[in-house]
């Protein structure tokens, strides 16, 4: 088979990157992911009404941040399980690696971003990449006199083994001038989680899953200078680089679309392109209105592949995008927003006026009428007309109940079709119902949110495993992770690539992601306790089965300080891998951690700082 050229390469890319933007142009997903983001931002009146006559039923942003929280607003707990047995030690430092770095680096913060175009667009995206770079800082007083007495020693050691060079060795003063003011040292090295804009993901639009992606495409903006200056594009096609946008963007248009024009340098942006070609499993780099290749087509560095997950909410047969929890319910938020507006239109008009006869009053006498002083006196001008005829109230036209009713009966809609019960969102309902009935209705509603809850979970496992794929590929220094023990001690592990490779399962333990209801959690603990008494003290074990209370019901940290001496040991069969009887968390290579900071090299138990494990890091 004949070789691409890189020309007709290029050509390909660029016809099927139109392609794919016609296709979700004349599909009407841009516009329609636009009226979802409206739609819950509030904005989704007609232009029409003017803005004294409308109002917005935040019903959307309501729908949204009821599910939101109840998916993610917790740290997952992510377990790793290894797939072979000589990987159990390493599966725990593991374990306790991919956790810390969740927490330490925030990536909690973006997966909870593309969790919000998950529920608002209808999908979203994570990307996984590894970042590594390095700065020039001064060197300290203590480096400097250090690296001068190891040359110093050096100098009198090659002098003494050769007398006949001594005469030529480098006295003090230039051993002085030799040693470096500054050094380079490790600034990042480490994954990198990010959240990417749906707007800014571009697929093959042939596939209808992943799975099916024959290549994915990223759009990047960045600053003209800045792309100029980027050593990693090629010198010739860079510097030809013109800026094609702005950084005033027009959102009316379309999201992360920009605005052109001759505006200050400063301000020219252009619009990269990061290519992913899945059946050939490399990655290149272009700029839009380049006739050439910034980045020439390479192998792709991770070993996983292209670098983006995908979070899908829910799915549609045969179509390559989701639709998300607002647009079965945009319909009816639109209708809700015309009864409510209609509502407030009648409010208005609901105001009593009255007719009278001109000249019958004179302007006290209008003053008393129009006064909401009780008991006031009218005077009246005319003498010759009966009172009945010189003032009337105006008719009014009664509005039909039935309105009124239409508003109630599109709200019970959008509960039905958004699986979102008035529980939820934390109301009282009308109907009083019993314990039981409110129990099935809970039940059948966390049946919907354990499926979205599923694919959330699923999504967090995927991003681990490749956090740490990432590491077991890139990582080049010894780092130190925070691990928590049992009754709550904090130890500090270092580790390095070595002491995680290995093959293994990812998962996130089920509802940790959730919520933390506490009531519920207690009347667990205690039911479970109440359900074990008969067994205690024959096939039960009581002090095990307190401290599970204390720690799992009532969130006790520590809960064998509450038990007697003697009574508070670890349950059969929960001592970690590789302890060898110890009390603490195995580390790598089944070392145990139990008194702060451990030594890769000599196993001893210190009280060292994260920072002096981690050299500043």
């Amino acid at each position: 088979m004949a070789r691409t050229s890189k020309k007709n390469l290029f050509e390909f890319y660029r016809s099927e990157l139109e392609r794919a933007r016609d296709f979700r142009q004349t599909q009407g997903y841009d516009d329609a992911w636009e009226r979802m983001i409206d739609l819950y931002r509030g904005k989704c009146l007609a232009s029409a009404q003017s803005p004294e006559d409308r109002i917005v039923v935040g019903i959307a942003f309501g729908t949204i941040n009821v599910i939101y929280p109840s998916v993610s607003v917790n740290y997952p707990k992510i377990l790793v399980m290894p797939t072979m047995p000589q990987n159990e030690d390493t599966a725990v430092i593991t374990e306790a690696v991919v956790n810390y770095n969740w927490r330490h680096h925030d990536y909690q913060d973006q997966f909870r971003l593309a969790v919000k175009d998950y529920l608002v667009i209808g999908h979203g995206w994570i990307k996984t990449t590894y970042r590594y770079t390095e700065q020039v800082v001064e060197a300290s007083p203590e480096e400097t006199e250090a690296d001068y007495a190891e040359m110093v020693t050096q100098a009198d050691d090659y002098a003494a083994e050769n007398p006949a060079m001594a005469p030529y060795v480098a006295d003090d003063k230039e051993i002085m001038q030799l040693i470096p003011t500054q050094k380079t040292v490790v600034a990042e090295d480490q994954p990198v989680v990010e959240r990417v804009s749906p707007f800014d993901v571009f697929v093959d639009p042939e596939a209808t899953n992943m799975d099916e992606v024959r290549w994915i495409c990223q759009r990047i903006v960045r600053p003209l200078e800045e792309v100029r200056k980027d050593k990693r594009y090629k010198q010739s096609v860079r510097l030809k680089v013109e800026g094609d946008a702005a950084a005033e963007r027009v959102i009316e248009q379309q999201r992360s679309f920009f605005k052109r024009g001759n505006q200050h340098p400063e301000d020219q942006r252009v619009t990269i392109y990061e290519w992913y070609d899945t059946t050939s499993n490399t990655i290149s780099v272009c700029a839009e209105g380049s006739d050439e290749f910034l980045v020439d087509p390479q192998p792709c560095p991770f070993t996983f592949g292209h670098p983006f997950t995908m979070l899908r909410n829910y799915d549609v047969p045969d179509y390559f995008y989701p639709i998300g929890d607002l647009e079965s319910i945009e319909p009816l938020v639109l209708e809700l927003n015309k009864t409510r507006s209609i509502s407030m239109g009648v409010r208005k008009k609901f105001a009593r006026k009255y007719l009278y006869r001109e000249g019958a009053f004179d302007q006290q006498g209008r003053q008393s009428l129009v006064s909401d002083v009780d008991n006031t006196f009218v005077p009246v001008a005319d003498a010759n007309t009966p009172f009945g005829e010189l003032i009337g109230v105006v008719p009014q036209v009664p509005v039909p109940p039935e309105i009124f009713e239409h508003s109630q009966q599109v709200e019970d809609d959008i509960t039905t079709v958004s699986g979102v019960s008035e529980y939820q969102r934390g109301q009282v309902p009308e109907t009083r119902r019993t314990a039981t009935e409110a129990a099935i209705i809970s039940d059948n509603v966390n049946a919907r949110s354990a499926d979205k809850l599923a694919s959330i979970e699923k999504a967090i496992a995927k991003v681990a495993r490749r956090v740490v794929q990432l590491q077991q590929q890139f990582m080049s220094q010894t780092q130190v992770a925070r691990v928590v023990g049992p009754d709550a001690a904090i130890f500090w592990v270092p580790y390095d690539h070595e002491d995680i490779v290995g093959e293994f399962d990812f998962t996130v333990e089920a509802g940790s992601t959730q919520p933390m209801n506490e009531t519920v959690r207690r009347q667990e603990a205690t039911a479970l306790m109440q359900a074990l008494g008969p067994f205690m003290g024959t096939i039960v074990d009581p002090a095990a089965v307190i401290q599970h209370v204390l720690k799992y019901g009532f969130n006790v940290p520590n809960p064998a300080k509450f038990l007697m001496p003697g009574m508070a040991q670890p349950p059969m069969g929960q001592q970690q891998p590789g302890a060898e009887g110890q009390g603490g968390v195995a580390g790598p290579q089944g070392a145990p951690m139990g008194g702060g900071f451990m030594d890769k090299e000599t196993g001893e138990i210190g009280n060292a700082t994260p920072e002096g494990a981690m050299g500043g890091y």
